[in-house]
């Protein structure tokens, strides 16, 4: 910040953040005068205002490792209670008498919540503070994922959906943590964030059958187990909470506008919606295919899983190598084609390929979810637009996400056959590839940020 100009706060560029010491002596700062009708207050005056948004300049690496290391393991526990179900779930229709449409909507749920509860995320961030609202939606992850282990379809279902919630809030509030936090490296960040949910993912699938023979049988019990990281991602975060000096600072000083009507946001957040609706239709949906193409169900679990981990380097090399071109329309048209190749060889080609397929997928997938999640970073000019961007591409694109869940859950369920899939797939592939086209254009969201009055 460069100081007083004509008795007024200078309006910094958006980007560059006031330097603030550190937490433990935190700098406030008063404008010299109150905004006035002659002398309104500018972007700047609210930027200090609201202290979330600013991180301190020069953090001590200590600090800065622990909380590279706090996101990597929260970003682990965002996945492995949404893949852990799909390996086990014959199981599960079998032991709970589920028709096709209950099964259906259990896997849509948790999905649907992404989508449902995104839009309240960044009114959360300002409200109890952006560090604290991870820490309050990671408890509820948790504790969703213990109740999984009590027996019944209500807590399977409940503790379902609050997973969904836990981890709507925490997936719209993690972009613009990291481009607040990391604004010279964010694309690396993102891949890092992106690489660790791939692996909490690939973890989720490969182990849910294992963990169900381990518990003698007992899918709920396999399933709740995923609760003990996600209470180590609690512990590991509570450093971040702001302290006590802090809390009044964390107002909302500022709003978005211009989001919902701007056609790049809404070609990112149609690209997500595509994207991410195979991704939960396949990872729901894949496994109970292989089981009825012949696949045994270990192995049912453990090539998702393949796919999955497979995503840890297309999703952490995705972001930087697509940097580097003039912009991500090269890597969108590739990534998809990838996953149509897996797509298909899963659903017709012989088992005995199904290995190499599962890396090919696998590639697809991962580069497809972290092109995604950067295009919220890249395509915006400062943190509270990366925060209200990921707000509207997390919410519109898992609510859409979730309806392809759900069909593929019918037409598979209800004899549609594996064509009927397959059509399904594609139609969604192509969808994404016009989206995604469009999204990798090397440009900006059209979004002021307003100062509140």
């Amino acid at each position: 910040m460069n100081g007083l100009a004509s008795g007024h706060w200078r309006s910094p560029p958006v980007a560059a953040k006031v330097a603030a010491p550190h937490r433990r002596h935190p700098t406030v700062i008063q404008p010299s005068a109150p905004a006035t009708p002659n002398h309104p207050a500018r972007l700047g005056d609210e930027l200090v205002a609201d202290a979330v948004e600013l991180p301190p300049a020069a953090t001590p690496l200590r600090h800065r490792a622990l909380l590279v290391a706090s996101l990597m393991l929260l970003a682990f526990n965002l996945r492995p209670a949404l893949a852990a179900l799909g390996p086990v779930i014959p199981e599960v229709i079998h032991d709970l008498g589920l028709s096709p449409l209950g099964a259906s909507v259990l896997s849509t749920a948790p999905v649907l919540c992404l989508g449902v509860f995104s839009p309240i995320a960044p009114w959360l961030g300002r409200r109890l503070g952006v560090e604290r609202a991870i820490l309050v939606f990671l408890v509820l992850l948790a504790v969703g994922t213990a109740l999984r282990g009590v027996p019944g379809g209500i807590a399977l279902f409940g503790g379902s959906i609050l997973i969904g919630i836990g981890i709507s809030i925490i997936n719209v509030l993690v972009p613009g943590l990291i481009k607040r936090e990391f604004a010279g490296g964010a694309a690396l960040m993102m891949g890092v964030h992106s690489m660790m949910l791939c692996a909490g993912g690939a973890l989720g699938a490969a182990a849910s059958v294992p963990l169900e023979q381990a518990f003698d049988g007992s899918w709920a019990v396999g399933l709740a187990a995923w609760g003990l990281p996600a209470v180590a991602a609690v512990l590991l975060w509570l450093p971040h909470l702001p302290r006590r000096e802090e809390r009044g600072r964390q107002g909302s000083g500022f709003r978005v506008r211009g989001l919902w009507r701007d056609r790049l946001a809404w070609q990112i957040a149609l690209f997500m919606a595509f994207q991410s609706a195979v991704f939960y239709a396949g990872v729901s949906w894949l496994p109970p295919i292989l089981r009825a193409r012949g696949l045994e169900a270990r192995d049912a679990g453990l090539v998702i899983s393949i796919a999955i981990l497979v995503q840890l380097g297309s999703s952490f090399l995705a972001p930087p190598l697509s940097t580097i071109g003039r912009d991500q329309r090269p890597a969108v048209i590739v990534s998809q084609i990838l996953l149509a190749i897996g797509l298909a060889g899963f659903l017709f080609a012989p088992l005995s390929w199904i290995w190499v397929l599962a890396v090919i997928l696998g590639l697809g997938q991962g580069a497809l979810f972290a092109l995604a999640l950067t295009m919220i970073v890249l395509r915006s000019k400062d943190a509270h637009v990366a925060a209200q961007l990921s707000s509207m591409v997390q919410g519109v694109g898992y609510t859409i996400a979730s309806g392809g869940s759900l069909v593929a859950g019918l037409v598979y369920g209800t004899n549609g056959g594996i064509v009927s899939v397959a059509v399904l797939f594609g139609a969604l592939i192509l969808a994404g590839s016009i989206c995604g086209w469009g999204a990798g254009r090397n440009a900006q969201v059209h979004a002021t940020v307003e100062a509140r009055v």
